[in-house]
């Protein structure tokens, strides 16, 4: 039989039923205060999913970052970029904004984004590239205070949608939303469950709107991509 080490008080439970009960309330409570955000998320989001068929024409398309394996667009952002490239092809935008991490010399989710995206077809004038989306509400927010993006449809997988319309919205950017399929992998489970507890941030964003963490100058790159379009 062992013995608690001196000193050691093992943590009581309520021996009441009074208190048990009270313990049970207080958890469920817990539950609930965490599920807040996520179902806000859900709530505020519910009727601004689309596919790619039915999205409606917006001149801009937001492509979130999701990754780079040696050099190349991960698949999950592959399938963005992909569906990108479609709704250019198909006439639905007309100007598609990059926005990903470009923190260190040897990584940038920009520049791959737009290589892929010209070779399947999207003109690189009709590219903008962001540098600073260092996460979704740092992207919305540049979206809209720097590139001067009022309205845009939106692209990521379904598991990471509704919380880049909801914090976009949230911005001042009047959005749609794009899922795109995705395997469901590894990865897919992981983002689905990484939702549950980004949505507690996302709350928090929405709510306080701190700046991002680079905001800089205004640029033109938007306005001038929309200008070309005629040409």
């Amino acid at each position: 039989m062992r013995l608690p080490r001196p000193g050691f008080r093992r943590p009581s439970l309520p021996r009441t039923r009074a208190g048990q009960r009270r313990a049970v309330q207080g958890f469920m409570l817990l539950c609930v205060l965490a599920l807040l955000p996520a179902t806000w998320m859900f709530v505020s989001t519910g009727d601004r999913l689309r596919t790619i068929a039915d999205v409606p024409r917006t001149e801009v398309a937001v492509v979130f970052g999701a990754g780079l394996w040696e050099g190349e667009p991960s698949p999950y952002l592959a399938h963005r970029l992909d569906a990108a490239a479609k709704l250019y092809r198909d006439g639905r935008i007309e100007v598609v904004l990059v926005t990903g991490d470009n923190s260190r010399e040897d990584y940038d989710e920009p520049d791959a984004m737009r290589t892929y995206l010209t070779r399947r077809g999207v003109p690189d004038r009709r590219i903008v590239s962001d540098y600073a989306g260092f996460d979704t509400w740092d992207s919305c927010v540049r979206a809209k205070k720097i590139f001067g993006v009022d309205r845009a449809v939106l692209i990521s997988q379904g598991f990471h949608i509704r919380r880049a319309v909801a914090l976009c919205e949230a911005a001042g950017v009047s959005s749609y939303g794009v899922g795109v399929d995705a395997k469901h992998d590894v990865t897919w489970y992981y983002g689905g469950a990484r939702e549950v507890f980004a949505a507690g941030k996302a709350a928090v964003d929405a709510v306080f709107r701190p700046d991002p963490r680079f905001l800089g100058p205004r640029e033109s790159g938007v306005t001038r991509a929309l200008g070309s379009a005629g040409r």
